[in-house]
């Protein structure tokens, strides 16, 4: 180890580990990868929150497999308890919306204090293991409404960890919150999990799936995960149920 101006200790490239929050989407795969192409020991944390779209955690282990992480844990909790959205509760998951529907107002698929609750996790997990960095894959550019994926939110959260936790306060560590993706189009994002070589068959988006895990093609995130890859020129290698969009069984 060795210690910057303010004392805080920094690890060495080899010693480099970071925690990413891996739910087995698009986007966090994507993200793991650019944390292993970074450098970083990747310590994958996937959280089963009681989410009813629950492929997305089989699809997690997956990503893990395929990426090479160096550790891969699932944690449960149960926010369906507490209900409130759509991805947990006996709420209809929105379909068909336009991108002009999408993008008006927060969706009934927000998970109330998800991404607060999950980057607790990962912070304790991280100061476990010494690990000031953690990935996770929010983005805010194409259709989001979340407001736990905006920046102020990241860095905000970035702050806490640094006055939360006893090895900021004693100066063991300054912890990061790294949002690679948050500014970048779903086509943006594909085109470079794609140069990483992220297997984008592994990944599941979808928030309706049939009983079998195949994508119903007509919620919010498979629009959006199907426009991002007709953007980028690429074919989606997931199945989707009937014909939407650029699939391959077409």
């Amino acid at each position: 180890m060795v210690n910057d101006e303010k004392g805080i200790a920094k690890a060495s490239r080899a010693e480099k580990k970071a925690v990413v929050l891996l739910s087995g989407g698009l986007d966090s795969a994507t993200t793991a990868a650019l944390a292993r192409h970074e450098g970083y020991r990747v310590f994958a944390l996937s959280i089963d929150y009681g989410q009813r779209h629950r492929f997305e955690l089989g699809a997690a282990q997956e990503v893990a497999a395929a990426l090479r992480v160096e550790r891969h844990q699932v944690l449960p909790i149960d926010l369906a308890t507490l209900g409130g959205s759509a991805l947990t509760d006996d709420i209809e998951v929105p379909q068909g919306r336009s991108e002009e529907q999408m993008a008006a107002g927060i969706p009934i698929t927000y998970v109330p204090a998800r991404n607060t609750v999950m980057l607790s996790l990962a912070l304790g997990y991280a100061e476990v293991l010494g690990a000031a960095d953690i990935f996770v894959g929010v983005n805010a550019v194409d259709y989001s409404g979340y407001p736990d994926c905006r920046p102020e939110f990241i860095e905000a959260f970035e702050q806490l960890a640094n006055l939360a936790t006893k090895a900021s306060v004693e100066g063991q560590l300054r912890f990061r919150i790294h949002a690679p993706l948050i500014k970048m189009t779903k086509a943006e994002i594909i085109n470079r999990g794609t140069q990483l070589g992220v297997d984008y068959s592994l990944t599941h988006t979808c928030y309706a799936p049939d009983a079998q895990g195949i994508s119903c093609g007509t919620c919010d995130a498979c629009q959006l995960r199907l426009k991002g890859f007709a953007d980028a020129g690429l074919v989606d290698p997931i199945r989707y149920q009937g014909k939407f969009g650029m699939t391959n069984d077409e």
